[in-house]
């Protein structure tokens, strides 16, 4: 890849992906919505930031005049907050992905990279189920999975490649999020018990730098059509993983399992764990252990609960 188009890029996972690319020597067209968070790139000769809300997007071929080799398109309106559960939202979020392909197509973009969710196998498992008991989380995976098929048929159509992530629960520095690991860690930092589910399911946490080494893998070598899921090829419990970062951080803490009913139903033999690492040969490279210090330090720094 030579030049590539990021939206979100000053998000979570497009901030990481546009450092690891700049520093790779990739042009970058950073989409973003304010021009000051996308300063901290201009230390980069390489970065090129453009201004654009998600109503904007059809006008992206008229602001980015270039071959593109890879568009990625990873914003999403209201992030993983309790947006999730604004369904207008999340429908709007679906065209504004639609938008993107679209744009991608005029630009001349060889390839189209979607960061979806895994929570699309819950989505799965709810259309096929009469008894499924949703939870607000579902709308959000709902607006997800919806945008992925709009964006899978319109490449298509189009005659552009197209692959999507997967992408699980991440962690790590300059997420602001109130994401699962953000509050855990939060707690921990403070010595203060944290309130879990039960927690025996599998479940999996990944670093932001590995999402974004696997976005660039996909984005080089993915299969056209598929959707990669973006984690560990052998998984652990949810309370294994708490009890580790538990050990790392605080480890005199004592969790309160059980605390909240475990609804979430992703059904993990529905998962292809294997297919980027055959496809593109990425694997997980960070551990926990090794990378949640940091986090929490960060977290410490820069986020007022």
């Amino acid at each position: 890849m030579k030049t590539v188009v990021i939206t979100g890029a000053n998000g979570f996972f497009g901030g990481a992906l546009s450092k690891t690319l700049l520093e790779r020597g990739v042009k970058v067209y950073g989409i973003g919505t304010e021009i000051e968070k996308l300063k901290k790139f201009q230390q980069y000769g390489d970065f090129i930031p453009v201004v654009a809300l998600f109503d904007d997007y059809e006008k992206l071929p008229d602001l980015i005049c270039d071959e593109v080799d890879v568009f990625y398109h990873l914003a999403w309106a209201g992030g993983f907050t309790t947006a999730i559960r604004d369904y207008k939202l999340q429908l709007s979020n679906a065209g504004y992905a639609g938008d993107a392909v679209v744009a991608a197509h005029k630009m001349g973009a060889r390839k189209f990279v979607y960061a979806n969710t895994y929570n699309q196998f819950e989505i799965l498992k709810f259309l096929a189920s009469d008894t499924f008991e949703p939870r607000y989380t579902c709308i959000y995976a709902t607006g997800k999975t919806a945008a992925g098929l709009i964006c899978r048929t319109l490449a298509y159509n189009l005659c552009m490649e197209y692959s999507g992530a997967l992408i699980p629960m991440p962690y790590g520095e300059n997420n602001y999020s109130k994401q699962l690991v953000n509050v855990v860690v939060n707690c921990l930092n403070n010595g203060q018990a944290p309130k879990l589910v039960e927690g025996n399911n599998l479940y999996d946490l990944v670093y932001i730098q590995d999402i974004a080494d696997a976005l660039i893998a996909i984005g080089e070598r993915g299969v056209n059509t598929k959707e990669y899921y973006v984690g560990h090829r052998k998984l652990k419990s949810f309370r294994e993983w708490m009890i580790e970062m538990r050990d790392c951080l605080a480890p005199n803490v004592e969790l309160k399992f059980g605390e909240y009913k475990d609804n979430q139903q992703i059904d993990y033999n529905m998962i292809d764990l294997d297919a980027l690492y055959r496809d593109t040969g990425w694997e997980c490279k960070y551990q926990l252990k090794d990378r949640i210090s940091d986090t929490a330090e960060w977290v410490k720094k820069n986020i007022v609960w």
